[in-house]
């Protein structure tokens, strides 16, 4: 069994305000062992004590292998010489990791609204059932115009990953003796989108080149179940509404049959967010 968890711990900040990784760290540890873990909102040098983050999870999860896609690297006036403000996403893998890829996520204008840069995390990992391309992502919040644009390059990215696949290039050496990409994939996250919203449709709209569309793997275990909500669980400040759903695992259609499991951890520690755990019968 493959398990994979995805969860935006905003910095390591819970609903108490303090930031503690420590705790993000205890509350994974009670929540399940997995195999692959992605977080979203990592920071270096954003947090009032400017910790590096990226360098405390690698420290803090033994025997996993972690990789990163900085969606912010920037440098502030009043900064020291060199310092950098870093932020972005982290993939830990406790299996062999045969290739990664960076892509920056497309950020057209919308000057009525704050937004940052965003990216992906694309990975090809050797589980025990063979080789799995992951890729890893947190979406635009603010604007939806946006945020649908990067729905469309992911899939975009999603077709050019399966039909190399399909098709890999000629043998070569050296850099061009590239690793194969998998065909079998899982796209996990913060969305920032509604089940049934626009973006949510697109994402698992077909394709017309037969490859294989996305499916959510919460449709595959509850179909007709409304999702677990991941946000707003436990905020009891004034004007919080009902809990909602950002935070997705979708599996390409040739493993829709080997999704076994979801599961949202209901616990009060840790961010706004829930981690969420999807089991996949893979080895």
């Amino acid at each position: 069994m493959f398990k994979l968890v995805t969860w935006n711990i905003q910095s390591g900040r819970s609903l108490d305000g303090k930031t503690d990784l420590d705790r993000i760290i205890a509350c994974l540890d009670r929540f399940c062992s997995f195999d692959m873990l992605c977080v979203q909102e990592v920071s270096s040098g954003y947090t009032p004590a400017g910790e590096d983050q990226f360098a405390m999870l690698r420290e803090r999860l033994p025997g996993y292998t972690g990789f990163t896609a900085l969606a912010c690297d920037t440098a502030e006036p009043g900064d020291r010489p060199g310092a950098r403000r870093r932020f972005g996403m982290m993939v830990s893998s406790r299996h062999p990791v045969l290739q990664v890829f960076r892509h920056s996520l497309p950020w057209p204008s919308a000057p009525e609204v704050m937004s940052m840069p965003r990216s992906t995390l694309e990975l090809t990992v050797v589980a025990p059932g063979g080789p799995l391309r992951v890729h890893a992502v947190h979406l635009e919040y603010f604007s939806q115009r946006q945020r649908m644009a990067q729905v469309e390059r992911l899939r975009e990215l999603h077709r050019e990953a399966s039909l190399h696949a399909a098709n890999p290039p000629a043998p070569g050496r050296g850099p061009f003796a590239v690793p194969p990409r998998a065909m079998p994939a899982l796209l996990a996250g913060d969305f920032n989108m509604l089940p049934g919203s626009p973006e949510h449709q697109r994402l698992l709209a077909p394709f017309a080149d037969g490859v294989q569309p996305w499916r959510d793997c919460w449709q595959l275990v509850q179909p007709g179940r409304r999702h677990a909500p991941t946000v707003g669980l436990h905020d009891a400040s004034p004007g919080a509404g009902a809990p909602f759903t950002f935070d997705y695992v979708f599996a390409s259609a040739d493993l829709a049959g080997r999704v076994r499991r979801v599961r949202v951890d209901a616990s009060e520690q840790g961010s706004d967010h829930q981690a969420l755990l999807v089991e996949l019968d893979w080895g």
